[in-house]
């Protein structure tokens, strides 16, 4: 490039950069201007509540299933061949009730048997017994006369020797019959074990038959289960407990339920029982819940949901979980001033909280202070407010 063109472009140049700098100097000028011409900054708009005391608890919420409040399988004692089954799956049977009948051909022919040897032993008694008394009466007379001298120490020596053998036959005689006695009693309690009956202690209401393994006409062994019993009122609902609320359960705690067969509807139940162990792979407890079943609506194996309140808290100072907020790391409220134009910054000690309220474990508050619930981004400790509905 030439020295003219140099020149030219050196003073393009510069007069670029003179230009540059008026602009910039117009432009901080301005801002100058326009921050000294500019109002201050106006109250913030927030909402607010007031803090107030009322009773606090912890909502927990379970799921799990209901189950029989009672079950067992009703079993022959006796092997043989089911005749009759009386009730099926969803009948409703009462204690004692026979439900099943086995062949009893075989069990009535040993029951005949067994009365046939009572009478025997009967018989042999009887004639043990008369010949005792017969010996008896043989001793005494011989007795009489060796006392006048007819008879010989020999003769006394053998009707005693044989009073003592008619004794002797008259005990085994009785234990024959008592032994007889007891095989006939054996025989008719198998013959009565032919007839399968639904027994249970407790109570004498009605249960149902949940279950029937058997048909007519099987061969059934010894303790094969025929069919299975439920009794479903109350009905027991079964819960997982996990360790933080273990401890704050105790028995007869009340519980609300739903359930899916049921929508809309409310059962009501209390805590029965409550494991002692926790199951190492899942850290929960069984929770048994009893649940009154009058109409039988509720039937073991439903999904149930459970809610209940645990620790509750009576004249708790409470305030909204929305006026709640966060400054470097710390939570806290912003506290209105009685003109109800500025706030102030409060942290806070936290307590409870049912997802609504949260108590608030502080002496410095009281119910109807008003804290900001509404508009907390806005402001800052000391900030000016304007209350808004």
């Amino acid at each position: 490039m030439s020295r003219p063109g140099r020149l030219v472009a050196l003073l393009t140049l510069a007069a670029l950069l003179a230009a540059l700098g008026w602009l910039i100097q117009q432009r901080l000028s301005s801002g100058a201007d326009s921050a000294k011409s500019r109002p201050a900054r106006s109250p913030a708009p927030v909402a607010v509540a007031a803090l107030r005391r009322d009773t606090i608890a912890l909502p927990r919420r379970f799921s799990g299933s209901l189950e029989a409040s009672a079950s067992f399988l009703l079993a022959p004692k006796v092997s043989g061949r089911v005749e009759r089954l009386a009730v099926d799956i969803g009948d409703t049977i009462r204690r004692h009730t026979v439900v099943a009948q086995l062949d009893n051909a075989e069990f009535q022919q040993a029951l005949q048997q067994a009365i046939a040897d009572q009478a025997v032993a009967q018989a042999n008694l009887v004639a043990a017994q008369s010949a005792l008394q017969i010996a008896d009466r043989e001793l005494k007379r011989v007795a009489d006369l060796q006392g006048r001298g007819v008879t010989s120490a020999a003769q006394y020596d053998s009707a005693q020797l044989n009073q003592l053998a008619k004794q002797a036959e008259q005990q085994v005689a009785a234990a024959q019959l008592q032994r007889a006695d007891a095989l006939l009693e054996a025989a008719r309690i198998r013959l009565g074990y032919t007839a399968v009956s639904a027994s249970w202690q407790g109570d004498d209401a009605p249960r149902l038959v949940a279950e029937r393994f058997v048909d007519e006409g099987e061969t059934v062994a010894v303790n094969t289960a025929l069919l299975r019993v439920v009794a479903i009122d109350p009905i027991i609902a079964v819960l997982q407990v996990t360790e933080g609320d273990y401890t704050r359960l105790q028995p007869g705690h009340p519980f609300t339920l739903t359930t899916d067969a049921w929508p809309g509807e409310q059962f009501h139940g209390r805590l029965h029982r409550i494991a002692p162990v926790f199951q190492q792979q899942s850290r929960q407890a069984r929770l048994e819940i009893t649940i009154a079943n009058p109409q039988q609506r509720l039937k073991p194996g439903m999904f149930v949901r459970a809610e209940t309140a645990l620790s509750p808290v009576t004249d708790a100072l409470l305030a909204p979980l929305t006026a709640i907020t966060r400054r470097e790391g710390k939570e806290g409220l912003f506290l209105v001033n009685a003109a109800g134009d500025r706030v102030r910054w409060q942290p806070i000690t936290r307590g409870i909280d049912d997802g609504v309220d949260l108590l608030l474990q502080m002496s410095d508050l009281a119910a109807g202070d008003r804290v900001v619930v509404l508009g907390q981004q806005l402001i800052n400790d000391g900030s000016a407010i304007q209350i808004v509905r």
